[in-house]
């Protein structure tokens, strides 16, 4: 009779698509504005009836400045506050309105979890070698977990940003993950890095190779899935996650690359050309760029990728750099300092040259983040080794976040783009043509 009940709730478990043991994350359900990066504090632009923000007795217009005793400064803040929020205690808010300080406990709601169609949505537990318990999401097409099937697994940009398509968000990353989910006819694995979703951690401090180590730990659990053919598994990888697509594809012997906005040099040479693409774009002419780069951004990212300097020291000791400098004092795009000198020593085309199976590569003519010459010596790379089954497609007018775009300009301002099916179509087709190719 024991067995019989622990079978049930084995089965009942499956069913749900819930099977976890981190907590889930809450949510504010009403519209809030991050943080400008000039002031602090994040507006709530409006409040949704009925939401926990109303029944405590918040209005919009008010501005969020503390939550959980935690200041919000800038976006990195408020990143970090909104993935920490939780459903099963009270969250304390503060905010100012008209000059007064309000503050509040409020138990909010647990983010609903995403919804797919055509596909089994599973949220599961994975548990990195450094002990962190991530979120992995996976996708199975029609719920069929009795026969193998092909898989894709998705290793995301730099940022903070969660791989999860959970009501409101409607970005064009979010339209590629909902297509791929639900249009690939493929199992579909998502990690969500530490402190992003509903994982453990501090994204703004986790290192890249603890980070990394999350991605191997994900790609271990995928293959021993009894649904999955190891044989087919193929890794996508989007910015970032792109340059690292060949690393995990060697060590792990998946089965094909595809490689969305990626790039082949040094970081060190990386921020060097996106500084310079950033002084062109705002319109600087050339010898105010070669004195800029000269004088300011190659010594300030020597002493930063090569010394493994923070921002804030290099400052401290040049306090001439700071007008031009775009960052935070210990973080660049949301990330650590430690995270920025562990990657300078990863060898991103070393891995590059010692691929073996087929490669998609494309990058977008309106990618002001990404090199076109990059992707081009990935190419010649694998034409001098011998390599056979690769391609690369120069999307015309895509830029680095899945959006068609007239120029660069655009892009860098975030004016509204495009979305054109087939920027999701590509990379579905590519993996069945990859798939196909495997005997």
């Amino acid at each position: 009779m024991q067995k019989t009940i622990c079978f049930f709730l084995l089965i009942l478990i499956i069913n749900s698509g819930f099977s976890q043991n981190l907590e889930r994350r809450a949510s504010f359900i009403s519209k809030i504005s991050w943080p400008n990066n000039t002031t602090p504090g994040a507006k709530i632009k409006e409040i949704i009836k009925n939401s926990p923000l109303e029944k405590a007795g918040f209005k919009t217009g008010d501005l969020i400045i503390n939550i959980d005793d935690k200041p919000v400064l800038n976006q990195e803040d408020w990143s970090a506050i909104i993935y920490s929020l939780k459903s099963t205690s009270d969250t304390k808010i503060q905010v100012k309105r008209n000059n007064v300080f309000i503050t509040k406990k409020v138990l909010l709601k647990a983010l609903p979890l995403e919804e797919n169609t055509n596909v089994k949505t599973i949220y599961e537990t994975i548990v990195s070698d450094y002990g962190i318990k991530q979120r992995a999401i996976i996708t199975i097409p029609n719920g069929n977990m009795q026969k193998k099937q092909p898989a894709i697994i998705i290793i995301q940009g730099l940022s903070c940003s969660s791989v999860e398509k959970y009501s409101g968000r409607s970005n064009n990353w979010v339209k590629l993950i909902k297509d791929i989910v639900e249009k690939s006819n493929v199992v579909v694995m998502r990690i969500e890095k530490p402190g992003v979703g509903d994982s453990e951690g501090d994204c703004a401090e986790v290192d890249f190779l603890t980070e990394l180590n999350g991605y191997e730990s994900a790609i271990k659990t995928l293959k021993e899935k009894s649904y999955v053919d190891t044989s087919k598994i193929i890794v996508y990888g989007n910015s970032m996650g792109s340059a690292l697509a060949p690393y995990l594809a060697n060590k792990y012997n998946l089965a094909g690359i595809i490689s969305d906005g990626t790039f082949f040099k040094s970081w060190y040479e990386h921020m060097l050309e996106i500084e310079r693409r950033i002084l062109e774009i705002e319109g600087k002419n050339q010898e105010e760029i070669y004195r800029l780069m000269n004088t300011v951004y190659i010594p300030l990212y020597y002493e930063m990728l090569i010394k493994k300097k923070s921002f804030e020291d290099i400052l401290n000791d040049n306090p001439t750099y700071t007008v031009y400098h775009r960052q935070g004092m210990n973080h660049m795009y949301g990330r650590s300092m430690k995270y920025y000198h562990q990657i300078q020593n990863f060898n991103f085309a070393k891995h590059w040259e010692n691929v073996k199976v087929p490669v998609r590569i494309r990058w977008g003519t309106n990618d002001w983040i990404m090199t076109e010459y990059d992707n081009d010596m990935i190419i010649n790379v694998l034409k001098t080794k011998g390599h056979k089954n690769h391609k690369l497609y120069k999307y015309k007018n895509l830029d680095h976040w899945s959006t068609i775009h007239p120029n660069y300009a655009n892009s860098y301002a975030f004016k509204p783009g495009k979305w054109e099916n087939k920027i999701s179509q590509q990379i579905i087709d590519w993996t069945w043509e990859i798939i196909n190719t495997i005997k």
